[in-house]
């Protein structure tokens, strides 16, 4: 619903529905605009290119739409968006924070901020990660369908890095089940023996899993329970970084 009396608000409310709803009646509905405002918002919108008739009485996102949001990708930088969000929870947290997105049957990190520790993490920014055994590579995994993670799983060979790898199929699609419910993911050792992380899945404007934001720490530092408790502020980074990216997320669990 937009504020009584703002003829942008009510422009940009219709603008908006008419992604799902073609009927003047249902835009009507769903922005609590009255549908002769809404008529007369739609004919602009037709006028400027940026929705159309649909020929049965109905409208639909126009071809302009389309022209503006490709200008607009041309000059995303995902790392950018996400550098507010990173910032934070390197502030909260203290430990060093990434961001990496994927990149067909591995992930690569694209930002990277150290932790205030007296040691330096081995990651750095370009530096590719296997998906089946990092925090960030399973919480991709696990927004993705059984087929593509079977199909990464047959290419890659899942290989064992560390005593602590999941190398079977069957064993790391129920793990990829245990994380879709917790919403985030833990790399106990299992890529680098003494390191400990946890990450969350990050979104793009489809819905798609992107890559993931994770926090990681020496297991000296902390362990695994250590780092269960800050799973949470991962959580709220990466959902961050979602919605700057302008991910149609579902509400937060309660």
């Amino acid at each position: 619903m937009v504020r009584e009396g703002s003829s942008i608000d009510k422009a940009l409310a219709v603008l908006e529905a008419i992604a799902e709803h073609h009927r003047v009646t249902d835009i009507a509905a769903v922005t609590g605009v009255s549908k002769s405002t809404v008529h007369r918002i739609l004919q602009s919108l037709v006028e400027w290119g940026f929705a159309r008739s649909d020929g049965a009485g109905g409208y639909e996102p126009g071809p302009r739409i389309l022209t503006l949001a490709g200008r607009v990708m041309t000059r995303f930088d995902p790392a950018r968006q996400a550098a507010g969000a990173l910032r934070s929870l390197h502030e909260r947290t203290g430990y060093t924070t990434h961001f990496a997105i994927r990149s067909g049957d591995e992930a690569v990190y694209i930002d990277k901020l150290e932790g205030r520790r007296p040691y330096q993490m081995p990651s750095r920014v370009g530096m590719s990660l296997r998906l089946h055994s990092t925090a960030i590579g399973k919480a991709i995994l696990a927004h993705l369908t059984e087929d593509e993670v079977r199909a990464i799983a047959a290419r890659t060979g899942l290989p064992r890095v560390t005593p602590g790898t999941l190398t079977g199929q069957a064993e790391l699609l129920a793990h990829l089940a245990k994380i879709r419910t917790l919403g985030y993911a833990m790399d106990d050792e299992e890529n680098m023996p003494g390191i400990l992380c946890v990450g969350a899945p990050v979104f793009d404007h489809t819905g798609q899993v992107l890559g993931g934001i994770s926090i990681s720490a020496l297991a000296m530092d902390m362990d695994r329970a250590d780092l269960e408790l800050l799973a949470p502020e991962v959580i709220t980074a990466a959902r961050e970084v979602s919605v700057a990216l302008g991910a149609p997320l579902p509400a937060a669990p309660v």
